[in-house]
């Protein structure tokens, strides 16, 4: 039989294995996130750790707020008893339709003290950086799910130039929309004198075609991924540009 030695040397431990750790809460359906966050944030030495949250299709008002209850508990199983840096909540929609402050109370249930990232708070804090105050928005939603999302950009005082909506009801089907479609739509739903252009869901591909979407439309654009990862890394301290684009080149707005 083999003997199995013990070695006599200690091993070093770093303090942690990458220099940031941020957790995702993404929902079950979701085909997006990680693979967009993959390519933005983990090049900065920002570890990821993603768990993934019940849903059930259609998207609508109700079944988005049906995620409330799960999200401590799924905050809680990303790296139980170990700090993270933030946790990004993957989903738009249900963000503006729970709330931005009870998304962030559930969340720090489950991990105390965190700094909770929301598409909604990283899409307002875009805007912000951009100096916009008229903004176009395209949605894959319908529109009684779009509704509560354009009341919101008019409570925070932006101007709504246009809003459209593509009337899906699939997130499944939303992560399907082809890259080119996507560019295709944009151009289409900005509005004369809009100072940007927000593409919402995390489904949506959107963040990489940014900078082809810019081209085509003319104005910044921002998408709900793509807003996340850039207010990730500005909060974490990072001035770097993750992605091409108007928004990477941006610091946090002042005051």
């Amino acid at each position: 039989m083999t003997e199995i030695l013990v070695s006599q040397k200690t091993p070093v431990l770093d303090a942690r294995p990458l220099r940031h750790r941020v957790g995702l809460i993404a929902l079950a359906t979701d085909h997006t996130s990680e693979v967009d966050y993959a390519r933005m944030l983990v090049p900065h030495g920002v570890g990821l750790y993603s768990t993934r949250i019940p849903y059930a299709n259609p998207v609508t008002p109700e079944t988005l707020r049906a995620m409330a209850p799960e999200l401590a508990r799924a905050a809680a199983l990303i790296l139980p008893d170990e700090a993270l840096d933030a946790v990004i909540y993957g989903c738009t929609a249900a963000s503006v339709c729970i709330g931005d402050a009870a998304v962030a109370l559930a969340i720090r249930q489950g991990k105390p003290g965190v700094l909770v990232i929301t598409p909604v708070s990283a899409t307002l804090a875009g805007l912000r950086a951009f100096g916009a105050r008229r903004i176009s928005v395209l949605t894959p939603y319908s529109v009684a799910t779009s509704r509560p999302m354009a009341d919101l950009f008019e409570a925070e005082g932006f101007t709504l130039d246009r809003f459209t909506c593509l009337d899906m009801d699939d997130d499944r089907e939303m992560a399907r929309i082809t890259p080119a479609s996507i560019v295709e739509l944009a151009a289409g739903a900005v509005a004369k004198g809009s100072d940007a252009l927000f593409i919402s869901c995390t489904a949506v591909r959107a963040a990489g075609v940014i900078s082809q979407v810019e081209a085509a439309v003319g104005i910044p654009v921002l998408s709900s991924n793509y807003a996340c990862a850039w207010h990730t890394l500005r909060l974490l301290g990072d001035i770097g540009a993750a992605a091409p684009g108007h928004l990477m080149q941006l610091g946090l707005a002042q005051g």
